[in-house]
């Protein structure tokens, strides 16, 4: 049987990393898909990794939700002045916090600042990562692997380490983002794939740690999702037909991953801990 060849879903195109959302074409689907229900009123939040792709769906979904938030990230100033933006436009408050998560002094001078600011937290969401292909592990070298692990695994146990003495005091919730290559794995992520695994595991950890104080942890596990990051880091054929393969042919939206987030932070998830979404257009995986 002759395999079916990948579907064109997008205009060739390539960036430099990290990537800039307002370069993409077509951009991405950012704004909540559901009227607010005031999920999250009054609560604070920081996410990582919110001034695009994911990251910024999730503080615009937050904000319609009734939360502020403080939004980190690395150096994409002009992609997190308009996420401060359309928080803004929520009438919701937004800190922007620019550094290096995988600098733990960073991480506990971001937390001492969402206190000093709010004087509470609510909700963490890890959600910062990069990525590096490789057509083997022999092309992955000590420095990109340590880099790898310092943004997409040391960074949440930073964050976490930071900000738990606060979410034990208010009864909170952690986020991870994951991947759905944690469960199948990826030829040409082999580094990426095992921070991925890694956040699975830490997840599921930590939430039998913290269940006795009150504290809910768990996770998201995205697809293929239309983010900066793509762009930046797969070649322009890839880009072109990056989705296509999962059963409803297209690659998600970052509005159509945000709503999970919400779920897992609010009361309607009261009694769910350890657990992973998996909103990836259909790949059935093993959880």
């Amino acid at each position: 049987m002759k395999k079916e060849e990948p579907k064109r879903l997008r205009p060739s195109q390539q960036q430099s990393p990290p990537g800039k959302q307002r370069e993409m074409q077509p951009l991405p689907k950012e704004q909540p898909l559901s009227a607010s229900a005031h999920r999250l009123e009054n609560k604070v939040a920081i996410i990582t990794g919110g001034d695009s792709g994911i990251g910024r769906s999730v503080a615009i979904d937050f904000a319609k939700e009734g939360a502020d938030v403080v939004i980190v990230y690395l150096n994409e100033h002009d992609d997190a002045k308009e996420t401060e933006r359309l928080v803004q436009e929520k009438g919701k408050r937004c800190v922007l916090l620019a550094g290096d998560v995988g600098d733990e002094k960073f991480c506990e001078s971001v937390v001492q600042k969402a206190i000093s600011q709010f004087g509470k937290l609510d909700i963490l969401v890890n959600n910062a990562g990069e990525q590096h292909p490789q057509p083997s592990i022999e092309q992955i070298t000590k420095e990109q692997l340590e880099r790898t692990f310092r943004t997409n695994i040391f960074a949440y146990f930073f964050m976490t380490k930071a900000a738990v003495k606060h979410l034990i005091q208010t009864k909170g919730t952690v986020i991870n983002t994951a991947s759905v290559t944690a469960y199948r794995g990826s030829k040409h992520l082999i580094d990426y794939s095992s921070t991925k695994g890694a956040i699975v595991a830490f997840t599921r950890s930590l939430a039998l740690n913290l269940a006795e104080k009150g504290v809910r942890v768990n996770g998201v596990a995205p697809g293929p999702i239309w983010t900066p990051l793509i762009p930046s880091t797969f070649s322009p054929e890839k880009v072109e037909t990056f989705g296509s393969d999962v059963p409803l042919r297209r690659a998600g939206e970052p509005n159509e991953v945000s709503s999970c987030y919400v779920f897992l932070a609010s009361n309607d998830a009261s009694f769910i801990t350890g657990q992973f979404l998996h909103p990836n257009g259909g790949e059935i995986i093993n959880t």
